[in-house]
């Protein structure tokens, strides 16, 4: 495959995970959470790009995010801090995965950063 095919697959996969994003409240991810499979992406971290990554199996990525803590399965602690604010979320689904970031206040009105 040639670098322009990757490029474009690439840009193809980050555009429908874009559009697959949604704003959802912690009450509806509870139920997925309590399936194991939540997994919190920190701010620092775009959250589509990081989806794009854990679809395209990008194990190199996925793990130096996992040992910095810049992306980790959700705890008891995070599901005990959630319940009891109520935050609201952009999530985007990798099955089995449900990706998502806590959204900020100071962003209410902006969307998950796309790299392309």
């Amino acid at each position: 495959m040639s670098n322009s095919d990757d490029t474009a697959q690439e840009a193809d996969l980050s555009e429908s995970l874009n559009g697959e994003t949604a704003i959802i409240a912690w009450s509806e991810l509870v139920r997925h959470f309590a399936r194991g499979v939540v997994i919190h992406v920190t701010a620092e971290l775009d959250l589509v790009e990081t989806a794009a990554s854990v679809a395209r199996d990008d194990t190199s990525a996925v793990q130096s995010w996992l040992e910095s803590g810049l992306m980790r399965r959700a705890s008891d602690d995070d599901a005990r801090d959630w319940t009891e604010r109520e935050p609201d979320f952009w999530c985007v689904v990798t099955a089995p995965w449900v990706l998502v970031q806590e959204k900020q206040p100071e962003a209410a009105d902006s969307t998950p950063r796309v790299v392309h």
